[in-house]
């Protein structure tokens, strides 16, 4: 299995093919930010699956996650501050490999990413986050492809 930088280069690599790929089928025109973000997401979820244990990994997500979490509250979000502290915390229920290393959890756990702008502006902004979305679940596959859940 490999440790956190395996999975981010793994992350990288399916980033990078994912969007050389939906180029090359015009299925979206990409910026420099928007690759960039779009890469971020990739890697974000790429880690995701170690944040159950004590890991580098987690450190890294969890640094991004307060980081989001404080901007909420400098904004006065304090509801959407409350539900990211409560998302962030359900890893710790469970055991190393257990819910975070599933198909599922893979297609649920960055649901919010969708359901956030359905909430917040109504459905016409859920098709620019898609993108957000999808580089989320494709670095997540990476993550349990490289440990071998779908061997």
């Amino acid at each position: 299995m490999p440790g956190y930088k395996g999975h981010l280069v793994g992350g990288l690599f399916f980033a990078i093919m994912g969007m050389v790929g939906c180029v090359l089928f015009g299925w979206i025109v990409i910026d420099p930010l928007q690759g960039a973000a779009l890469t971020g997401f990739c890697l974000l979820g790429a880690l995701f699956p170690d944040v159950d244990t004590d890991s580098k990994g987690q450190n890294i997500f969890y640094a991004v996650f307060a980081a989001v979490d404080l901007g909420m509250i400098i904004c006065r979000q304090y509801v959407w501050a409350a539900w990211l502290g409560f998302f962030a915390m359900l890893p710790a229920i469970d055991s190393h490999r257990g819910w975070t290393h599933t198909w599922w959890a893979m297609l649920l756990v960055p649901t919010p990413i969708l359901l956030v702008p359905l909430m917040v502006q109504g459905t016409g902004a859920i098709t620019a986050f898609v993108p957000f979305y999808v580089a989320f679940c494709t670095g997540y596959f990476s993550h349990l492809l490289l440990d071998g859940k779908f061997v």
